[in-house]
């Protein structure tokens, strides 16, 4: 491949809490990539319109997102205590803020919006159209890099990631049942995977890693032999 290692793109896809992210930030590290959380782009506008009433029981009043959409600065900055990259809102660190139930339900629904896609979509592609990235989501290889050197889709049932997801959630203290976080996974897989605008799916060319019953070692061994198996491991380590 004559492409420099500074400018390959890594594309991961695939449903919600099946560990895109953990696998992107292990490529990254590895790789001396970039990695950009394109699902905290979306978390964020999601935790604005919560902050600011622009969702009341669940119903989005589309015009004054839509008014408001240009006041929303998305960022990431290193974290000097962890090193990794936490999500910044309008210049305050959100990291956490986003990752709770609340926005994880109303999510989805946020990201269906086609203008809210068109804009977060352009700020990925500015964001990794230098290449030597690795960016995860849900329509990473069909819309926001369709020709990524590489694709990955991602998934696992449902009940592996609730539980997945429950384990984290009650290790940073957060109460919450294992039913709601499972209700919580299935809505979101339907409304990814029916919406008009970029729905979840698997790109015609994308490599399929079901992890149901794999541990994080065995997943980034998985892809590390696949990114082999193209030349661009060997690529990356020159």
């Amino acid at each position: 491949m004559s492409k420099p290692a500074d400018k390959i793109i890594i594309a991961i896809d695939g449903h919600s809490s099946c560990g895109k992210s953990t696998i992107a930030k292990d490529l990254a590290k590895k790789l001396s990539l970039i990695y950009i959380d394109t699902g905290a782009m979306y978390r964020a506008v999601t935790l604005f319109a919560l902050s600011r009433g622009v969702i009341n029981d669940g119903v989005i009043n589309v015009d004054k997102l839509q008014d408001s959409l240009s006041e929303i600065v998305v960022e990431f900055k290193r974290n000097s205590s962890t090193g990794e990259l936490d999500t910044w809102l309008n210049g305050e660190n959100v990291e956490k803020a986003i990752r709770t139930l609340e926005v994880s339900n109303n999510v989805s629904a946020i990201s269906a919006l086609k203008f809210v896609r068109e804009r977060l979509v352009k700020l990925q592609q500015e964001m990794g159209q230098s290449g030597g990235v690795v960016l995860d989501g849900r329509d990473i290889g069909t819309v926001v890099f369709p020709n990524a050197d590489i694709k990955l889709f991602m998934t696992a049932s449902p009940e592996v990631r609730a539980q997945r997801r429950f384990d984290e959630m009650q290790s940073k203290g957060e109460d919450v049942s294992f039913e709601d976080v499972l209700s919580n996974v299935q809505n979101r897989d339907h409304i990814d995977s029916t919406r008009a605008e970029s729905p979840l799916r698997k790109a015609d060319d994308a490599l399929v890693l079901d992890n149901s019953f794999m541990n994080r070692e065995e997943q980034f061994d998985w892809v590390l032999e696949k990114l082999s198996e193209r030349g661009l491991y060997k690529l990356l380590q020159k």
